[in-house]
């Protein structure tokens, strides 16, 4: 896990250090970034759900499938209406390969050191992630429509990071 937090923090703090406003995400990016970041946990979700026989780890694995699922098709829903395209850049490609990464290190992983691991994964990406969202993403969003969603996104993932800090206590 500390790599794979290493690795992310590194790719979405890039994102978070004080820059010349040309060097700011654009709108196209930050959808892509989001988009990206919503999908690694979707699919670190599912592995949980494959992999783990713990209820409560079952549990937050199954509302982070059905909370970023939920996130992410209504920002699909947006960029159509507004007709944009999410722009990839090296921070969504980044962080998709340090996901890789970290899904690879959870594959061999069973019972209690998987879960132990996957939630404090959680922990730490959610961190990372909603730190980018205050920091720079919303700041940087151009679209009030984007950065709606990208507010009521940052709500919904504290809820998520304080959830998997909780179940991180529990899992030890």
């Amino acid at each position: 896990m500390l790599k794979f937090t290493i690795f992310a923090t590194a790719a979405v703090l890039g994102l978070a250090t004080p820059a010349i406003a040309a060097d700011a995400p654009t709108d196209p990016q930050i959808a892509h970034i989001a988009y990206t970041a919503g999908n690694i946990d979707i699919a670190a979700g599912k592995q949980a759900l494959a992999k783990t026989h713990n209820k409560a780890v079952r549990s937050f694995a199954q509302q982070m499938v059905r909370d970023h699922t939920a996130v992410n098709q209504k920002a699909l829903a947006l960029v159509k209406k507004l007709h944009v395209t999410p722009q990839d850049n090296p921070t969504s490609q980044s962080l998709t390969k340090g996901a890789a990464a970290e899904r690879a290190k959870l594959a061999k992983l069973h019972g209690a050191a998987f879960d132990r691991e996957y939630v404090n994964n959680e922990v730490a990406y959610h961190k990372t992630v909603n730190g980018a969202l205050e920091s720079t993403l919303i700041p940087s969003a151009k679209n009030g429509e984007l950065k709606s969603l990208l507010e009521t996104g940052l709500t919904l993932f504290r809820e998520h990071q304080a959830h998997a800090e909780q179940l991180a206590k529990a899992v030890k």
